[in-house]
């Protein structure tokens, strides 16, 4: 997690409000990806052509502290059934915030495949290659 060590990782105050230069800041990766997004009553999200990943960003949560996460990072069949979820705060550094969208929004969508049919979806041969996501240390062995 070398991007909670850099000097700006630390830039958001607690109790502050996102303001809209940060979701911009963050969400900008997905954006250059071509992700597109939708605007549902207090919700912003992204998400990819496919369905199969995304990025939600409660509107309410951000403006009013509560137990509500203000961001949802997600992949699976849809944001209701993931395969994982990452929920963060609105204290969460916008760096390490837009750090994990780029990895998403590189880390999905366009696989490299062999060119076979697979369930019924034809898949093509690509050269982009996901960017591996950093791993987190594991707790120590008791």
């Amino acid at each position: 997690m070398a991007r909670l060590a850099e000097g700006d990782a630390w830039q958001t105050a607690l109790g502050s409000p996102v303001t809209e230069k940060t979701v911009a800041e963050v969400t900008r990766p997905l954006t250059d990806a071509g992700w597109k997004h939708t605007v549902r009553e207090r919700w912003i999200r992204w998400q990819t052509a496919q369905g199969d990943a995304g990025v939600q960003f409660d509107t309410f949560a951000a403006q009013n502290p509560s137990t509500l996460p203000t961001w949802t990072f997600w992949a699976g069949p849809d944001i209701d059934r993931p395969t994982w979820t990452i929920h963060a705060s609105p204290s969460t550094p916008a760096p390490l915030l837009a750090h994990l969208t780029e990895n998403l929004a590189h880390g999905t969508g366009t696989r490299q495949t062999d060119g076979r049919k697979a369930t019924g979806i034809k898949q093509t041969a690509t050269t982009h290659r996901p960017r591996p996501l950093h791993k987190l240390p594991t707790a120590p062995r008791r």
